[in-house]
C-alpha cells in the first residue's frame, strides 16, 4: 500500500495569532462529522474549547500534549503563543470533501447556498485572508450561542445545529463512500491480507517493502496555516 497508514492523514498546524471577535487569538470552530482527530502539539501553549452534549469544556495545550476527538465534537483551538501542532486526521480525504462543518448561527447553518457561500475562500490571497477571519468570527458567534445554550442546560441549539450538519453533508455520502473504500477499507483489506500470509509462514509482502515522501502544502486551514501532504500520492524513494 503506499498510502499514509491507517488511511490517515497528518498535517502541520499552525494556529491563527489574531485576535477572534471576542478577543481571543486562534481558529474557526466546527466539528467533523464522520472522523476523529488528533492533536499532538509540539510547540507553544493555548487550549482546546470544546462542546458536546455533556457541556463547554476548556483543555490546556503545550508542548507533549495529546488530546483527540470524535465526530461531533465542537472544537476550536486557542492560540495564547505559538501554537505548534501536529494534526492526524482519521479517514484521509473525507475532511476534504466536506466532512468539517463549521459552527455558522443557526440561519446560515440552514441554508445550504449560505453556507457554501459563507465557507467559500477566494483564490486571491490577501481576499482569502480576509474571508478566513470573516467566516471564523461567524462561527465564534454560533459557537457562543450552542456554549450559552448549553451553560443554561438547554441542548436544543445543539441538537439543530447537528441536524443541519447532517443535512449539509449527507449529498456527499455516496462519493465519501467511494473514499473511504480506497482508502482505509483498503488498507485493512491489505492488513487482513498480510496477517493470512504471514499465518501461512509468507514473507512475500517483505521484498515488495518501499520508502516513500510527500512534501508539504500550504494552505488555508479552519485553525490556522496548514502544512499538508497528499498522503494518496506521495513519492516513492525506493529504487
Amino acid at each position: 500500500m503506499t498510502t499514509f497508514p491507517g488511511g490517515t492523514s497528518v498535517s502541520r498546524l499552525s494556529v491563527y495569532p489574531g485576535a477572534c471577535a471576542d478577543g481571543l487569538a486562534g481558529g474557526t470552530p466546527h466539528l467533523h462529522t464522520a472522523s476523529t482527530e488528533a492533536y499532538v502539539v509540539v510547540g507553544g501553549h493555548g487550549a482546546l474549547q470544546t462542546l458536546d452534549v455533556n457541556g463547554f469544556r476548556e483543555s490546556e495545550l503545550s508542548a507533549g500534549s495529546t488530546i483527540w476527538f470524535t465526530p461531533g465534537t465542537i472544537h476550536r483551538a486557542v492560540n495564547r503563543g505559538g501554537l505548534e501542532v501536529v494534526v492526524v486526521m482519521q479517514n484521509a480525504g473525507l475532511p476534504e470533501a466536506g466532512d468539517a462543518v463549521m459552527t455558522f448561527p443557526p440561519e446560515i447553518l440552514a441554508d445550504p447556498g449560505r453556507y457554501r457561500a459563507a465557507a467559500a475562500l477566494p483564490a486571491d490571497p490577501e481576499a482569502a485572508e480576509e474571508a478566513v477571519a470573516r467566516r471564523r468570527d461567524l462561527a465564534v458567534d454560533g459557537f457562543h450561542q450552542v456554549a450559552d445554550a448549553l451553560r443554561a442546560g438547554d441542548t436544543g441549539p445543539l441538537l439543530r445545529l447537528y441536524a443541519s450538519a447532517v443535512a449539509l453533508v449527507r449529498p456527499a455520502v455516496a462519493r465519501w463512500r467511494e473514499i473511504w473504500e480506497e482508502s482505509v477499507a483498503a488498507q485493512a483489506r491489505h492488513t487482513a491480507g498480510v496477517l493470512d500470509a504471514l499465518d501461512r509462514g509468507d514473507g512475500d509482502h517483505l521484498l515488495r517493502s518501499a520508502l516513500m515522501e510527500s512534501a508539504p502544502q500550504d494552505r488555508w486551514g479552519m485553525c490556522g496555516r496548514l502544512r499538508a501532504h497528499d498522503v494518496a500520492n506521495p513519492a516513492t524513494l525506493s529504487p
